[in-house]
């Protein structure tokens, strides 16, 4: 049975599902994008994130890295969840010798981790106690989430239901939970206006934070505060990938796409705070100079001009190839525009 027949039998047996639910089935079930064998954020994927365009992104975060180890002291441990193919831990840790765990539900990723990083513990799910940093780079866009439209003055949400054989968005009234978030988050959203209302996001947030006893959580994703995401809201923020590009409608081809959205990151600061954590939010390229990148791309262009002088053609071209992937991870209308959250426990 495909995974789209096994969401319809479900639709069929109890009626239309949440847009949550279907995100869930449809990302992490067996049979779904992340539940299968295949490896989706590298090159022959359908994602690259910041860590797979250069080594430079993890041994840049081992510089945070180093400072909240210097700031807590020891026991210590490094925490990646979502570490995919280990692009980002394994430049880190080449930088930072520290104890880690390499956290992904998806079969075909903790394979790759295990035989890519061999020191690694490597599981489906975060330790009880942590201390030290947990780093969650692009997991959050793909936290299941509920769907709400402003339709008339009030909200309404979006669940899955089936049309013949084929899965639509029902109208459905909102659920009290989805209510409260949409007041405190989206309350100036116009007619018409389409929300991916972050729950489940908030809750791995003050998750994690309960478990940490000392340190910090990173977060690293697409997004912004709700003021950054209003403009955005008249047609929603939810789409799909597939192959490197913009996919099909979400509910086309369940298992087969990446469902994502604009992280809002004003809900998952709240979320820390009401944690405990003491929170700082800041774009990946200002985060990224603030641990010196900017310094090292100047240095990369002064010696690449050097290389050029002396004739070096080889050593010109490396050069070029590491500026160019420096200049990726900062460009302010790409990864640049990224956003940073920093979540501290004492």
């Amino acid at each position: 049975m495909s995974l789209k027949a096994t969401i319809a039998a479900e639709i069929a047996a109890r009626g239309p599902m949440p847009f949550e639910r279907f995100m869930e089935l449809s990302l992490y079930h067996p049979e779904g994008f992340f539940g299968g064998s295949k490896l989706r954020s590298e090159k022959a994927g359908d994602f690259l994130t910041s860590p797979e365009v250069s080594p430079l992104f993890g041994r840049t975060l081992a510089r945070f890295v180093a400072t909240e180890r210097a700031r807590i002291g020891e026991p210590f441990q490094v925490v990646e969840v979502g570490a995919g193919s280990g692009s980002l831990l394994r430049p880190l840790l080449e930088e930072v010798r520290a104890p880690a765990v390499a956290v992904d539900v998806s079969p075909a990723a903790r394979a790759s981790l295990a035989a890519s990083l061999p020191d690694v513990e490597i599981s489906e799910t975060i330790p009880d106690r942590v201390r030290g940093v947990v780093i969650a780079n692009e997991l959050l866009d793909n936290l299941p989430m509920a769907l709400a439209q402003r339709v008339g003055g009030a909200w309404r949400e979006r669940w899955v239901g089936l049309e013949g054989d084929d899965l639509v968005f029902v109208d459905a009234p909102v659920r009290p939970a989805v209510a409260g978030w949409l007041e405190q988050h989206a309350a100036e959203v116009g007619d018409g206006g389409w929300v991916e209302v972050q729950l489940a996001a908030g809750e791995w947030v003050r998750d994690v934070l309960g478990r940490m006893q000392s340190g910090s959580l990173l977060i690293i994703d697409y997004g912004g505060t709700s003021e950054d995401l209003l403009p955005r809201r008249g047609d929603g923020t939810l789409r799909t990938y597939q192959s490197h590009h913009l996919g099909p409608h979400p509910l086309d081809f369940p298992g087969e796409t990446d469902i994502t959205a604009d992280v809002e990151f004003s809900a998952i600061a709240a979320a820390a705070r009401d944690a405990g954590a003491e929170v700082e939010l800041v774009r990946q390229d200002d985060f990224l100079a603030g641990l010196g990148l900017r310094e090292h791309l100047s240095e990369l262009r002064a010696a690449e001009l050097e290389a050029a002088r002396e004739g070096d053609h080889d050593r010109r071209l490396r050069l070029r190839t590491v500026k160019t992937e420096i200049e990726t991870l900062l460009h302010p209308r790409g990864l640049g525009g990224f956003m940073v959250l920093v979540a501290k426990r004492p």
